[in-house]
């Protein structure tokens, strides 16, 4: 049995730094089984200094799949973007689940002694992962497939650059505060990022957001009716006046507001809105959401790689970006 342990001082930092890896909307606790960091920190330690991983030991390597060339592969397509992170694979073991195979990695930092463990599950089809009560994408290329399902399916209004080399996918409700924060860090991105090519794809939650179909409706005819710049202006005055979704009478003013702000006529949008054809576009956008296993919003995928953007600062956002931006190739 390998036992890692972390000291409570550096806990928040090392499971910060293993979500941003393998982005959940689990707790931290789940993912790394570390206590809470006290609220004093520690003086930081010698920058010198750095984590003695344990000697793995060969009998827990008793499975044959994954191999550990793939274990690593897939670690450093995740966390290649922070080159002060390491890591050391300790298991990879057979379970009593047939197929299933347990990997445990030893994680840590330079500059620090500290060391943390990361365990997941590799599925028998060696194509997903389990942890933190989450199934991820595995492989040495784990976000291959969603990308690939994006630049086919992700047709919502855009910016920015009309190649794909560096796509960027965000999911959004219209009735979503976080998402209403999200916009100003979108901004960032799309000005710190001219070759990115931006799309906005509508994800209402209806089961808590009653207004976000609707919302999501009117910005499908807008775009439709105006292009992607209407559309951008529409999702604007939609955010600001966000506040003006809390009922249907109120709503219909808010929306009617937005339209009108993007140059559109509200009442051809609301007709529109209506129609078949705009509710199966919808719809279309919860599917694509849904088979790429978003469970929140905001989230923005970055050339298919799922990040979810609550709480996420913006420095290792841009770091997330630019790392996939150098690496991921030309889109096929």
């Amino acid at each position: 049995m390998i036992r890692i342990q972390l000291s409570r001082s550096r806990a928040a930092a090392i499971a910060a730094a293993v979500l941003l890896a393998l982005p959940l909307a689990s707790s931290l606790s789940a993912q790394t089984e570390v206590p809470a960091a006290p609220q004093q920190q520690p003086a930081p330690l010698d920058a010198t200094a750095g984590p003695v991983f344990p000697k793995p030991d060969p009998a827990d390597f008793t499975a044959d799949s994954p191999t550990k060339e793939q274990v690593t592969a897939f670690l450093q397509a995740s966390w290649g973007y922070d080159t002060n992170r390491i890591y050391q694979v300790q298991r990879i073991a057979k379970t009593d689940a047939a197929g299933v195979t347990n990997v445990v990695v030893a994680v840590g930092e330079k500059g620090n002694k500290q060391v943390a463990g990361l365990q997941f599950f590799v599925t028998p089809d060696g194509k997903h992962l389990i942890t933190g009560g989450e199934i991820l994408p595995f492989s040495d290329h784990p976000y291959v497939e969603n990308r690939s399902m994006l630049l086919k399916r992700a047709d919502g209004p855009s910016r920015g650059d009309a190649g794909k080399n560096l796509e960027l996918v965000e999911f959004a409700d219209f009735q979503c505060p976080h998402c209403k924060d999200a916009q100003a860090t979108m901004d960032k991105l799309a000005a710190d990022f001219p070759s990115a090519h931006i799309v906005y794809e509508s994800y209402p939650l209806v089961r808590i957001h009653p207004q976000a179909f609707r919302a999501a409706a009117y910005g499908t005819c807008v775009a439709k009716l105006g292009g992607s710049p209407a559309f951008f202006q529409y999702a604007a005055a939609v955010y600001e006046g966000q506040a003006g979704l809390s009922s249907d009478e109120s709503a219909t003013l808010t929306l009617n507001s937005a339209v009108s702000k993007s140059g559109q006529d509200p009442d051809k949008v609301a007709a529109c809105s209506k129609t078949p054809e705009t509710e199966a576009t919808v719809k279309a956008g919860i599917k694509l959401a849904e088979d790429l296993s978003v469970n929140q919003t905001p989230t923005l995928a970055i050339n298919g790689r799922l990040i979810p953007m609550g709480g996420l600062d913006y420095e290792t956002l841009k770091k997330i970006v630019s790392y996939h931006m150098a690496k991921d190739g030309p889109a096929n």
